[in-house]
């Protein structure tokens, strides 16, 4: 497909008669994503562990578009119990068209679920592999579905640390986030990979929202975001910008699988959103392989479309 300067939610098509779930659409990006796609048409599941907080989005959401069809959808993904019921409230719906694996965490000190996993690896890679898991057949059987990871350009300075997987040896927050995105990544392109192999109607793809200030950061202490933020907002993404790779890579026509899209500008931090490659170690396939294997014998679960 081809790139292109400007992108914006005007360019973004109809998306009536679509259904799809945003996890984390309660703040930040993923709730400018769901606002933005309940506002061409489409029916918006929100994926939010608080409840209070996801109907207070659904109440913005249509104070944005008073006819947004919208469906709040509990999800914990740091308590495999949870994805799963999550899961069975999905199937329950008539589609499922496009999973936007938006959710994430960034902790200063180390924390687990509720299964024991390291917060990092345990939310933002294997709560989400274990929702693929148990939705990818919804998915496949829509015809034309799409799976989207939303990742982080911090990825190309991590590798996966197979001997300390959960942190108990040492921990880093940001060495555990780096990890966390590239394991979303591996898991994207392994994903695709089987897709593609098997004949599969559905594609999987990823994006990273560039510089933005959200929050992500909320474990990062108050004085350090105050002095930071003024300088921050100079540059980086607004939210609305932020949330424009992950639409274009849910919505548009012409995306492939195996597609990443990122911002267009200057270090990747700002700018409309075009076609980026990850780095190396993102396609590493042995890696992805043991990663799957890995994620499926620690969930419990695997996704088998076929």
């Amino acid at each position: 497909m081809t790139s292109q300067k400007s992108y914006s939610l005007a360019d973004v098509p109809s998306q009536a008669g679509r259904t799809f779930l945003v996890t984390g659409a309660n703040a930040g990006i993923g709730f400018e994503t769901a606002a933005a796609l309940a506002s061409r048409g489409a029916r918006v599941l929100l994926g939010c562990r608080s409840l209070a907080r996801g109907e207070a989005a659904c109440k913005r959401i249509r104070e944005r578009t008073v006819d947004a069809d919208l469906r709040l959808v509990p999800l914990d993904l740091g308590d495999l119990a949870s994805v799963n019921t999550a899961a069975e409230l999905v199937l329950e719906e008539p589609r499922l068209d496009c999973l936007i694996n938006n959710a994430g965490v960034a902790a200063t000190t180390r924390t687990l679920t509720k299964d024991g996993f390291e917060s990092h690896f345990g939310i933002n890679h294997l709560g989400h592999f274990a929702l693929v898991a148990r939705l990818i057949q919804k998915l496949e059987a829509s015809k034309n579905a799409r799976i989207v990871a939303v990742g982080s350009h911090v990825h190309r300075r991590a590798a996966m640390n197979w001997a300390d997987l959960h942190a108990e040896q040492s921990y880093s927050g940001f060495t555990r986030y780096a990890m966390s995105k590239l394991a979303n990544l591996l898991f994207t392109f392994e994903l695709e990979r089987r897709l593609r192999a098997s004949n599969a109607h559905t594609i999987s793809l990823a994006c990273h929202p560039g510089g933005v200030w959200t929050e992500l950061g909320r474990d990062i202490p108050q004085i350090v975001r105050t002095l930071v933020r003024p300088i921050a907002m100079l540059v980086v993404n607004t939210l609305e910008g932020g949330a424009l790779p992950t639409l274009r890579a849910a919505t548009d026509p012409s995306a492939e699988g195996g597609d990443y899209f990122g911002p267009g500008g200057m270090l990747e931090i700002a700018g409309a959103p075009i076609l980026r490659r990850t780095g190396a170690n993102a396609h590493n396939e042995a890696e992805a392989q043991k990663l799957w294997e890995v994620s499926a014998e620690l969930t419990g679960v695997e996704p088998v479309w076929t």
